[in-house]
């Protein structure tokens, strides 16, 4: 029981921190101002790693309901 709360803990963080990149991503690409494209690069890879892992562990949380 413990370690689907903190799953669901995680899983929240995890949503929220990837809303807040993908927020992150789009004003940097319509501001006016130079991109750093690594950084565009890095911000995408760790929004992808974000929704990969959010993935997992809503698998992990339905997973525990049906067993």
């Amino acid at each position: 029981m413990e370690d689907q709360e903190e799953l669901t803990i995680k899983l929240a963080e995890y949503k929220s921190e990837h809303a807040a990149l993908n927020e992150m991503l789009e004003r940097l690409m319509e501001s006016n101002q130079p991109i750093n494209l690594l950084q565009v690069q890095q911000l995408k890879k760790k929004k992808l790693w974000l929704k990969d892992m959010i993935q997992k562990m809503k698998s992990a949380l339905i997973d525990d309901i049906i067993a």
